[in-house]
């Protein structure tokens, strides 16, 4: 799998630009922090700065601040066998007895490395009682030991956790950055599709890393060689046409091009996604802002705000919806019925 093949190894591979940037600066402060909290949507690469993060504080050959990722303790990380580097996942190991077991670690000092560093990934999950017996341990940290947490629900922690820890926030990841992790990967895999597939895929991996490799992977697997076969296979084709047969005001038309999208086995997901996109660069440009790429689309702002408001309503449907393509049918119905109800007054 390409977003396991190419995890970042050290600080230069971290794509996110501006963690990429924290991170160095935070190894070169006079002081480490003793813990760090590290919040982001899922596939952000929380989890492999968090292990570089450790690998940089205990390699033995650092080059430049760059872990070697040569030496046993680098080795001993990158393989998670390192008894200096603890991972714990808070989703399935939560419980206050879990955290006791791993703040007992932090009195021993380090077999091999120059800091024992904890990581707990899905810090959220941790039980109240969990965090009480963590928070001791926050507030006064042997010198030694230095905490990593990782969390997509940083509204979840304690204020008293959160106040102890160094944040980093990585927020979705960048459609630059998702092509500076392309240029890692196809130049190994021999990959080469029109600039304009990767740019399709960075748009459509919903801010994740990890999706954008897993999306690019199976685009190179299927040998789509075009955008227009990718759209396609990502059932996002033709969002456009659908923009501009409901700008034109005709409902038998725009429903008629719902029905070929399902017959065809359309994501609708990304569909509203994408829709709500280009409605929204439409009305930053209606509003003065500039904006590239924004489509040119003969509606009024009101009636952009409402079609907004409807797909929205839409998208939140479609958990519960046991037809695929209704809520947008609907969304799309309810729009002409509003907008024909405006001509008549």
């Amino acid at each position: 799998m390409f977003y396991l093949k190419y995890r970042p190894k050290n600080i230069e591979e971290i794509d996110n630009t501006r963690v990429k940037n924290v991170i160095k600066k935070m190894l070169a402060a006079p002081e480490l922090p003793h813990a760090v909290l590290l919040v982001g949507p899922k596939g952000t690469g929380k989890t492999s700065t968090a292990r570089i993060f450790a690998k940089a504080v205990n390699c033995l050959h650092p080059v430049g601040g760059e872990p070697c990722n040569q030496c046993a303790n680098c080795l001993s990380i990158n393989t998670s066998s390192s008894t200096d580097v603890l991972e714990m996942d808070a989703a399935s190991n939560r419980g206050i007895e879990e955290i006791r077991n791993m703040i007992k670690e932090t009195a021993f000092l380090p077999m091999t490395a120059k800091y024992r560093v904890f990581i707990i990934d899905e810090a959220h999950m941790i039980t109240m009682d969990g965090f009480n017996a963590l928070l001791k341990t926050l507030e006064e940290p042997p010198a030694t030991a230095i905490f990593i947490l990782a969390t997509t629900n940083p509204e979840k922690l304690p204020k008293t956790i959160i106040s102890r820890c160094v944040k980093i926030n990585f927020g979705k990841a960048q459609k630059d950055d998702i092509l500076h992790m392309f240029k890692r990967i196809i130049a190994t895999e021999k990959i080469n599709f029109p600039e304009e597939m990767y740019t399709l895929i960075s748009t459509h991996a919903e801010g994740s890393f990890r999706d954008a490799a897993k999306i690019l992977e199976e685009l190179a697997m299927q040998k789509i060689k075009t955008v227009a076969e990718a759209e396609t296979f990502l059932g996002i084709s033709g969002k456009n046409d659908l923009l501009e047969i409901v700008a034109k005001g005709d409902i038998k038309k725009s429903l008629e091009w719902i029905n070929e999208f399902s017959q065809n086995a359309g994501n609708f997901k990304n569909l509203i996604e994408d829709l709500l996109d280009e409605l929204r660069l439409v009305l930053l440009v209606r509003k003065g802002l500039a904006v590239e790429d924004a489509p040119q689309i003969v509606l009024t702002t009101n009636q952009i705000v409402t079609l907004i408001k409807l797909l929205m309503e839409a998208y939140q449907n479609l958990r519960t919806t046991p037809i695929e393509s209704l809520p947008l049918e609907i969304a799309i119905t309810e729009f002409y019925n509003i907008r024909n109800s405006e001509v008549k007054s």
